[in-house]
């Protein structure tokens, strides 16, 4: 047993002695070490420390997903902002274009409305919230820019007509860009105001041509002299026109006949007039006996607008036809005198200012069909 403990006693010693060999061979290097920390640098080896210390996180498993997620996040920003300068060379080579263009189209249709300004300078402006356009107004080719500190600026140049001019055009201009244009229904509301009685005519005919080329159009007024023209160059197919009507303390849609709005004060009285003589009616024998003067003054009005001014009496036009017959000029022959006479005289029988009593002035049903007939037949005369 004492052998035993003797034997390993020696070898316990014998490790004993072999470890404490091995740590003086160790002696050296850490020599080494501490002799270079000393004069090493803290914040390089605190920096080297915690490059190793992220390296060991990177690689952890929870870490090195979210690393994936970031580097994958990283290639698509990437690509994002290569699309991104694609899109942004796509659209200043778009805007080079369609600057230029819209600019032309839209003075030519302020030079079509009869407008006296046009569009210079229209350019491109890029800012955070997008693209935009900058243009200047040229009146009398001095170019007044959109603002002005006190001076002249397109809120103080441009009337409230002329901006709606102005937005008209660039309507129509953005039209002709439209390339389904002929599947588009197009809504048009409320393009004349008084203001804009100079464009009138063309803004009817730019409508008329704008009709053929879309789906539908739908055109919205308080005109009703606008809306009539519109109307009368319809296809009269496929029109319709419709008005909002009082409806209690409200409103609704009702058919619209605009018939009876585009005819004038004389169509109506000649229709007037007609319908008395298809159909005699007591209760308009005086509206009727009333229209006969204001028919034959339209009528020499248009027949002889030289010599029948407007605001000319026919009295006093009559006296003019005789001088002028006297003269060897006439403006009417003698039987056409003769019968103007005639047909003065009766119908000044139911108006104020050649009869007080015109109101009470006695009409006889068989009289005033004579004299309507012969008044029709005056005017409808070459």
């Amino acid at each position: 047993e004492t052998r035993a403990l003797i034997d390993s006693y020696e070898v316990h010693r014998a490790a004993i002695a072999e470890l404490s060999l091995a740590l003086q061979g160790r002696n050296a290097p850490i020599a080494i070490v501490k002799e270079q920390a000393a004069g090493a640098n803290v914040a390089t080896l605190t920096a080297d420390l915690a490059k190793l210390a992220a390296v060991r996180a990177r690689h952890q498993a929870a870490t090195s997903a979210l690393c994936d997620e970031y580097l994958a996040e990283k290639d698509a920003k990437t690509a994002t902002e290569v699309l991104r300068v694609q899109a942004r060379a796509a659209l200043d080579g778009y805007r080079q274009n369609i600057f230029p263009a819209y600019e032309a189209a839209i003075n030519e249709y302020l030079l079509r409305f009869n407008a006296g300004f046009r569009l210079g300078a229209v350019t491109s402006v890029n800012n955070r919230g997008g693209s935009s356009a900058s243009y200047s107004v040229l009146i009398n080719n001095v170019s007044v820019a959109l603002t002005g500190d006190g001076g002249p600026s397109f809120k103080n140049t441009l009337s409230a007509g002329d901006r709606n001019t102005l937005a008209l055009a660039f309507f129509f201009a953005s039209l002709d860009q439209e390339p389904q244009l002929a599947q588009k229904i197009v809504v048009i509301d409320d393009p004349m105001t008084s203001l804009d009685e100079h464009r009138s005519l063309t803004t009817v005919q730019e409508m008329q041509r704008l009709y053929g080329r879309v789906s539908q159009m739908i055109v919205l007024s308080h005109s009703k002299p606008f809306l009539c023209a519109i109307w009368e160059g319809a296809d009269k197919l496929t029109r319709s026109a419709m008005r909002i009507a009082r409806d209690g303390a409200g409103s609704t849609v009702a058919l619209w006949d605009v018939r009876q709005d585009c005819i004038t004060e004389h169509d109506r009285r000649h229709e007037q007039v007609a319908a008395y003589l298809r159909a005699g009616n007591p209760a308009n024998e005086r509206a009727v006996a009333a229209a006969l003067r204001p028919i034959l003054e339209a009528f020499m009005r248009v027949a002889y607008p030289a010599d029948f001014p407007p605001g000319t009496l026919l009295g006093p036009f009559l006296g003019i036809c005789q001088q002028r017959q006297d003269a060897g000029n006439p403006i009417l022959s003698g039987a056409d005198r003769t019968e103007l006479r005639a047909l003065l005289d009766y119908a000044n029988r139911f108006h104020h200012d050649t009869n007080p009593a015109w109101e009470t002035a006695a009409i006889n049903d068989q009289e005033l069909v004579g004299f309507a007939t012969r008044t029709l037949r005056f005017a409808a005369r070459n």
